[in-house]
């Protein structure tokens, strides 16, 4: 903790100051034009990585980056997902996975959290990420995943939760009338490159192939 405290002094003392004007321009609402979901991981910095500022991004962070299919069962991600789409109106939804996932090295083999019940209920949302790796690469259900599975399986997981997020009736709208993009990203924490994959597609490109267009307009 004594990191934590020092940070927090220097943030109050030295960061702060320096951005008065933002945080007051903050301090009566927000209007993020990113709901950004990724995963709890501690090496994930979705400020650093976007280079966005506070006010920026409505953020959503749980193991593995999942998103539950819609339901009338309420949860914290339908709830989410709802205020920032409904509410919030955010232009843009970013899925983003990443490399060395905890979450998906686990759901490879879903046996091995059978002590973690919560941690295995929670990880059945991966489950059809799991069977369509299971089914590209010919192998008999009950046989268990390994890691040389993993980069596959990661890049599948999000592909996944991309469509489970269509499920969303506040989602479902927005994209029908043009109004809302859904983005799927995976983060290399090795090299910090990202590849990116439209709502529509189950194709990985290079960040720089994905946005070309965009890229030709801001350079």
């Amino acid at each position: 903790m004594k990191d934590i405290i020092k940070g927090v002094i220097n943030f109050r003392d030295n960061l702060y100051p320096e951005r008065k004007d933002l945080f007051g321009s903050l301090a009566d609402g927000q209007n993020p034009d990113v709901l950004f979901i990724t995963c709890s991981d501690s090496r994930i910095d979705p400020n650093l990585l976007t280079g966005s500022q506070p006010g920026d991004l409505f953020i959503c962070r749980n193991a593995g980056n999942i998103i539950p299919p819609h339901s009338n069962e309420t949860g914290g991600m339908t709830a989410s997902i709802e205020y920032a789409v409904a509410v919030l109106g955010v232009k843009n939804i970013i899925v983003c996975g990443h490399t060395d996932c905890g979450a998906i090295t686990a759901a490879l083999d879903i046996d091995g959290v059978k002590g973690l019940p919560h941690v295995k209920e929670w990880l059945g949302h991966c489950r059809s990420a799991m069977e369509i790796v299971r089914e590209r690469n010919d192998i008999e259900s009950g046989v268990r995943l390994n890691v040389s599975h993993l980069n596959e399986a990661i890049e599948e997981n999000v592909l996944q939760q991309v469509q489970h997020m269509r499920t969303h009736p506040v989602v479902a709208a927005k994209l029908a009338t043009g109004k809302v993009a859904i983005h799927g990203w995976v983060y290399n924490i090795e090299t910090g490159g990202i590849r990116c994959c439209h709502h529509n597609s189950t194709l990985f490109a290079s960040f720089e192939e994905h946005y070309a267009d965009l890229l030709a307009e801001i350079s």
